[in-house]
């Protein structure tokens, strides 16, 4: 899976939890990472901050969407902006789960478990 967000404590919080619980995480500081590492090595799932620099989290869904070795990649939007206008932006564009900061490890397991579940 691949774990992007431009805050390193927030990238590495979650991708630690990841591995301890038996997941392979690759990790990524921004948008323009994400879609280089996730149009190369086809992640399983993509978790993906809103806000980053170079690249938003929308335009990276919308870029993976696109293309057809990354379109079915889950993705999962983790962000510190609860706005519905937001999350209804982000569905449109692809996005399979909307999970808000603070986001527990442990939801966040249960979310990429889910989408595994369903491939």
């Amino acid at each position: 899976m691949l774990v992007v967000d431009d805050s390193f404590e927030t990238r590495e919080l979650y991708a630690l939890y990841l591995r301890h619980r038996g997941f392979e995480v690759l990790t990524a500081a921004d948008g323009q990472g994400a879609i280089e590492i996730a149009s190369s090595l086809t992640p399983d799932v993509v978790v993906l901050d809103l806000s980053m620099p170079r690249v938003n989290g929308i335009t990276v869904t919308q870029m993976l969407k696109r293309e057809p070795g990354t379109q079915k990649i889950p993705v999962i939007m983790l962000t510190g902006y609860p706005s519905r206008a937001i999350e209804q932006g982000a569905l449109e564009a692809g996005v399979a789960v909307f999970l808000t900061k603070p986001c527990l490890p442990e939801e966040l397991e249960e979310h990429v478990r889910r989408l595994l579940a369903r491939r």
